[in-house]
């Protein structure tokens, strides 16, 4: 045998040990670009011609800026062609959601974070469109008309929502994402991302966007799908096996999109049996439990599973007491909060938003993992959580009787006789309401009850009758309030103002950006900067009437002001508002200054 052949079998180990070396060390954007050129290299017969198709429907949104009996700056503009692009420009015909930049977050209603959420988890808002025929995705086109830039990642569901049948199983998989970045233009834009192939059809597409680098709102126009009816077949070129893919952190967006194998670790109870802990077992308990306190949930399910004594602190409930499960809404399902239980007997904040829809967590589940683990809550946060029903609301009432914040933003399935239960929570200090159906008669019951209120935000909610009598409860009831959220509240006048600012002294936030009832003739601005001299965040969005005396009371009152939105306004002189930020160089205006 040639001395050849094995000098070549060792070249051959040598270089197969060079690629994998560089597999492990490569960069993100190196394990991207080697995604892509997979992707890329996919092809179609010439009998499977694309199919090109606009959203049909929006189904599901977090927030959007218009209101809900308009089409205005909607979520719902996304649904068919487009209506403005390729212009650039503010317009009311585009899909706008509620906000932007950081100041939503530095404001005085703004709550703390929980720990534990994934680095590779930043949005924070969502929308999801339908499409007329399922296909194999092969493009996703955003049409950005203004400030683009917003979209991180865009994710596709194996659900038909036009199927007569229920699904047997339901998955999403994630087409693209990226990490918040800021662009300098605010021109319009066609965004073609390069997502990747997946292995079932789709007609529901989901993006979600993170606006916090944005310097105004980001809009978008339409949503373009593309795809085949047959599944693509990689081509030869692409047949050999890409070392990028062998790498473990190639696959770290999954554990962004869902806790895959999450229930398998949950419920493993055979460890391996090894010689001893290593050196775990010479630190104190306290030490690991805080080492271990950096880790996120998966993390937390993988290293229980290495020794006894690790799988001892990762199930210990102390773990537990902050629990953020939003990262993982394409995933999380009864089952999991089942294994979950046993762990959280101490929680105190809960994040379920975004969770259980399409039927991943059902109402028994829901009631039972409740009836273990709400009896210390103090935090349960349940924005677009549409598997909720009264009875779950009335579970809550039951079962955690010292829970001092409920979010329930856009449960908007929610019948408005559900929130008569929220009365019982009579330790309630933070009530997000946002669009949901909430009625006069169930809010005033939560008013008369749950006087310890700081943070209450009513905004969009569209089946209030009489915001002044509203307005009146607040100020008769909740002496402690904050902060007081009324975005789009369409009938309050002077006189609920007047109310407002005798009863709630120590107001420190007040949204009342699109109310058109109010006028600054009647003196309620003036009102409000005289008696409310806490005030550090003023919204006035979009009314007309807002004026340079307006404007001069809160330079004189309100010493504290940081964030003053008065965009849409016509009235106002410019040298006013250079005025009070030469009084107050921190203030934060938003205002659309006209010659």
């Amino acid at each position: 045998m040639s001395p050849v052949f094995p000098m070549l079998t060792v070249l051959t180990m040598f270089y197969y040990i060079c690629l994998r070396r560089r597999a492990r060390t490569a960069t993100r954007g190196e394990m991207m670009n080697s995604h892509r050129t997979i992707e890329s290299n996919s092809r179609t017969s010439p009998l499977n011609a694309e199919v090109v198709q606009y959203a049909k429907e929006v189904v599901d949104f977090s927030s959007h800026y218009g209101s809900e009996n308009s089409m205005s700056y909607t979520m719902r503009n996304l649904a068919g062609v487009p209506n403005v692009f390729p212009s650039s420009g503010d317009f009311t015909q585009t899909a706008v959601f509620r906000t932007y930049g950081t100041w939503w977050d530095q404001c005085p209603s703004a709550s703390l974070p929980f720990k534990r959420t994934p680095p590779n988890f930043q949005s924070q808002d969502y929308v999801e469109l339908t499409f007329e025929q399922q296909v194999y995705p092969t493009a996703v086109h955003v049409l950005e008309t203004y400030h683009p830039g917003a979209v991180i990642r865009i994710l596709a569901c194996s659900a038909n929502p036009y199927s007569p049948n229920p699904p047997t199983e339901v998955r999403w998989e994630i087409l693209w994402s990226e990490r918040p970045t800021k662009l300098n233009a605010s021109q319009a834009r066609q965004f073609k991302p390069c997502i990747k192939q997946i292995n079932f059809p789709t007609n529901l597409i989901r993006l979600e966007v993170n606006s916090s680098l944005l310097d105004y709102y980001t809009e978008l126009d339409a949503v373009v799908l593309h795809g085949v009816k047959d599944k693509p077949v990689l081509s030869l070129k692409t047949s050999l096996i890409d070392m990028n893919d062998i790498d473990d952190d190639a696959y770290e967006e999954k554990d962004g999109c869902g806790m895959d194998n999450l229930n398998k670790k949950f419920s493993s109870a055979v460890l391996r049996e090894g010689p001893n802990n290593g050196y775990f077992d010479k630190l104190p308990y306290e030490l690991i439990q805080l080492i271990l306190n950096h880790l996120t949930l998966p993390d937390l399910c993988r290293l229980a599973q290495t020794c006894k004594l690790l799988s001892q602190h990762c199930c210990d409930p102390l773990q537990y007491i902050h629990l953020n499960l939003q990262p993982y809404w394409a995933k999380l399902d009864d089952t999991s909060l089942e294994f979950l239980q046993s762990r959280c007997t101490l929680v105190q904040w809960l994040n379920l938003s975004w969770t259980g829809n399409r039927g991943f967590i059902s109402v028994a589940g829901f009631s039972r993992f409740l009836k273990v683990c709400g009896s210390e809550l103090v935090r349960l946060e349940l924005s677009c959580s549409h598997f909720l029903n009264e009875t779950c609301l009335e579970v809550i009432s039951e079962m955690c009787p010292n829970l001092q914040a409920l979010n329930l933003s856009s449960c908007d399935k929610l019948p408005p006789q559900a929130f008569n239960h929220i009365a019982k929570l009579c330790s309630l200090k933070r009530l997000v309401l946002y669009r949901t159906k909430v009625e006069q008669t169930a809010l005033l019951s939560i008013l008369n009850f749950c006087s310890e209120l700081q943070h209450l935000s009513l905004g969009s909610c569209v089946m209030i009758e009489d915001y002044d009598v509203i307005a009146s409860m607040i100020g008769a009831k909740c002496k402690k309030l904050r902060t007081l959220d009324l975005w789009r509240c369409k009938n309050i006048t002077e006189n609920g103002i007047a109310e407002l600012a005798s009863g709630c002294p120590l107001l420190e936030e007040l949204d009342l950006g699109w109310c058109p009832t109010l006028q600054s003739s009647t003196g309620c601005f003036t009102r409000l900067a005289r008696q409310l001299p806490h005030l550090q965040k003023l919204f006035l969005t979009a009314n007309r009437s807002v004026c340079d005396t307006d404007i001069e009371e809160l330079a004189c009152n309100c010493t504290r002001l940081q964030q003053l939105d008065i965009l849409g306004t016509r009235m106002i002189d410019n040298r006013a508002v250079l005025e009070l930020n030469a009084s107050f160089p921190k203030v934060f205006i938003k205002k659309s200054f006209t010659q």
